[in-house]
């Protein structure tokens, strides 16, 4: 880690900014990065990727490279630096930083690694200013540093109480040499980090006045619809664009390629017009015929099927230890089940969207994106320009789930624009983002597992078969790589004897990363699995967990058995699980528990099902996290984390007939109401750690939970994701 005193850098100068007042730029630490799989060439010269910036007036900035989209990092981060720096919270801000690796180092926003990436580096930066503005105030003094302290923007003179400003001090300190090493607080001295902060930006939400991907306006700027190939390399056979042409305020009707590169456009027919309302219109009036290509007769259901076949028979192996076909022979009891699960939609509230202008020496891009570097790569292939080239600035994003890492929707925009010779925005429909997007794999997994005498397991065979993610950048991939089924084989109980399998799953469609990604099949099956084995066994459910836990003899997986279990027992005291035997005979609780992102969490789900009908009423979630930071934004993870995880587990399934998805809108991908809503009570052990990953784990273990609630209030299995498909 390194930090640097950078106010009379030139790169301050390509960003941008002015240089008045204090600024520090830092290293985030490239061995963290490299853990992330986000490693980026070592300079052996200062290269930050991150800034603090105290102005002249006193007004604390921070510049953050990572994508906000909801998640909180805005305030989380920044409320962590001012702790650090003993600010005044109402004085510090952030923004958000253009694409720009040279500057800001990685800026791939995804895995749930933002704070866990930036925690300790961030607070350090806070930490390193605090002593440049005491060295100031204490020059300026004339007495030691060890007289003065800082506290709520002022340094304050121990002897006679006489306080300067950050902002007094700010030009004064940017001529302090930056400490070497820097003293972190301790826990029970954190003024922010762990409080209960509402966002920084939360009055602008709630107006209206912040600025999302779909809110950008430009001058001269014109307006795109475009319509693809509803079957996945399907290409354009003809094109009538007469009707859609003779339109009042059409202004062009573009035939878009497909661009055959991860994150490029599948082909089709954009519209520009002078509104987005007109150009979408417009789309719907092109008389288009397809050659609908390899995919045309892929069918999800048939697929699923398909699937369940492949592992219900022998299949690749992909790691081993111990025998299992032996202890599987001599158990004493033993038994077997398969999961299924169907493709996703991200589905997030604002649609894709962006701004491009491409000009003859220049592009400018303002897009809702999770990895700003991507639309450089995607952009200089297509306009066969340097990347550095390509300038992109990053909007506030509603919702992104994954979905928006990738950048087709933006190499159409520019496709649009360079046809026009003007800046265009194109918004994707709500139709066509749920009918061309990129899914989560359709997936299938079967266990077996067998008892010796004192019901302890010991010998679990765990096949997988989902399309895999890898497809995407090689499409000759068609099963799952041993590295994607490391997660099982890993998985924390204690077993003896296990072999995992990876099952034959070529793709049809485009396959991406989604919210939790394997962790929310992987987690339904071990804890919906467990939860079998203990009904089978005889045993309590939580119990049984425990005894699985408990017979991890593995050191390095110390730490993942005892999280794991504390986290269990928190959800089970605070649901009441030991009382449940007390609910009417059409209630139950189900619980499991995840290790996903380096966090633990389990939850304990209490439903009420009457015939068909299941009803969520409450959950309770136990999180170990390691160290939150802003408790407001991390019950807010959670809470929407069952929201996506309730709708994923009852009714949301994308489903392809004849090649193509038959889901269009919200009225058939329907995701959670409000009324629907269960009440969700956030536990969170506080152990200090460092913090982990939050966005995403809290997907993992509810599909498990839920089910293992419904079997426990009707007697009913449920092993298919969602239990409740959607009619057809």
């Amino acid at each position: 880690m390194s930090i640097e005193n950078v106010s009379r850098r030139s790169f301050i100068k390509r960003s941008g900014v002015v240089a008045g007042g204090l600024w520090l730029g830092l290293n985030i630490p490239n061995l963290a990065l490299a853990k992330l799989g986000l490693e980026h060439e070592v300079s052996s010269t200062f290269n930050p990727n991150a800034f603090v910036h105290i102005a002249e007036n006193g007004d604390t900035l921070i510049y953050c490279g990572r994508c906000e989209m909801g998640q909180g990092i805005s305030t989380a981060l920044p409320a962590a630096v001012a702790d650090e720096l003993e600010a005044d919270w109402s004085r510090v801000s952030v923004k958000q930083a253009d694409g720009n690796e040279d500057l800001y180092g990685p800026q791939a926003t995804g895995g749930s690694a933002s704070i866990r990436v930036m925690y300790i580096p961030m607070r350090e930066a806070g930490a390193a200013a605090k002593l440049m503005l005491i060295a100031a105030a204490a020059k300026k003094w004339q007495v030691s540093e060890d007289d003065c302290y800082a506290q709520s923007h002022f340094v304050i003179n121990r002897s006679t109480g006489e306080k300067l400003g950050y902002g007094e001090l700010a030009s004064l300190a940017a001529d302090m040499p930056t400490p070497e090493t820097v003293t972190l607080k301790k826990k029970p001295d954190y003024k922010y980090i762990g409080s209960d902060l509402a966002r920084h930006n939360q009055g602008d939400i709630i107006k209206g006045e912040l600025t999302y991907g779909v809110d950008t306006k430009v001058p001269g700027m014109k307006y795109g619809a475009v319509v693809h190939c509803p079957v996945f390399e399907g290409k354009l056979k003809s094109l009538d664009k007469r009707t859609a042409l003779a339109m009042p305020g059409v202004e062009a009707v573009v035939e878009i390629p497909r661009m055959a590169v991860p994150y490029g456009s599948v082909g089709g027919v954009g519209v520009v017009a002078n509104n987005t309302w007109t150009a979408q219109q417009a789309a719907k009036k092109l008389v288009i015929e397809w050659d609908l290509g390899p995919n045309k007769s892929y069918d999800s259901k048939l697929y699923k099927a398909q699937l369940v076949k492949n592992v219900e028979k022998p299949a690749k192996v992909t790691a081993q230890r111990g025998d299992v076909d032996a202890a599987l022979a001599k158990a004493k009891q033993k038994h077997s089940a398969t999961y299924t699960g169907g493709h996703l939609s991200h589905s997030p509230m604002e649609p894709n969207a962006s701004v491009v202008w491409v000009q003859d020496d220049s592009c400018e891009v303002w897009a809702a994106t999770q990895s700003p570097a991507d639309i450089q790569s995607v952009l200089a292939q297509y306009l066969e320009r340097e990347a550095k080239d390509i300038l992109v600035h990053v909007t506030m994003a509603g919702g992104a789930f994954g979905r928006k890492f990738k950048c087709d929707y933006v190499q159409e925009a520019a496709a649009l624009s360079k046809a026009v010779g003007a800046p265009v925005q194109l918004t994707w429909s709500r139709e066509e983002d749920t009918r061309t997007g990129y899914y989560h794999s359709i997936n299938a997994q079967h266990i077996e597992a067998g008892f010796d005498e004192t019901g302890n397991v010991i010998g679990w065979l765990h096949r997988a078969a989902f399309m895999p993610i890898a497809s995407l950048f090689d499409e000759s991939v068609e099963r799952a790589p041993d590295s994607a089924l490391g997660n099982v084989f890993d998985h924390p109980f204690g077993i003896a004897n296990m072999r995992t399998e990876s099952g034959e799953a070529k793709r049809h469609t485009r396959i991406g990363w989604y919210r939790a990604v394997y962790a929310i099949f992987y987690g339904f099956a071990f804890g919906a699995f467990a939860d079998e084995l203990a009904h089978k066994s005889g045993q309590d459910t939580l119990t049984f967990l425990n005894k699985l836990y408990d017979n991890n003899k593995n050191p390095e997986q110390a730490e993942q058995v005892r999280r794991s279990k504390g986290a269990l027992a928190l959800a089970a005291e605070k649901s009441k699980w030991h009382t449940r035997d007390q609910l009417p005979d059409n209630q139950g609780i189900g619980i499991a528990v995840h290790y996903s992102f380096q966090s633990y969490v389990a939850m304990a789900v209490l439903v009420e099902v009457n015939g068909d009908d299941i009803k969520v009423l409450e959950v309770d979630c136990a999180v170990d996290c390691g160290q939150v930071l802003n408790l407001d934004s991390a019950r807010a993870q959670m809470e929407g984390a069952v929201v996506m995880s309730t709708a994923l587990s009852l009714r949301t399934e994308i489903e392809f007939k004849n090649g193509a998805v038959v889901n269009s809108n919200f009225h058939d991908y329907p995701v959670l109401r409000i009324n629907e809503m269960p009440v969700v009570r956030s536990h969170f052990i506080d152990n200090g750690d460092d913090p982990t990953g939050l966005g995403e784990p809290g997907l993992g273990p509810f599909p498990a939970a839920i089910s293992n609630a419904v079997f426990a209030a009707s007697g009913k299995r449920y092993r298919d994701l969602p239990f409740k498909p959607r009619a057809t």
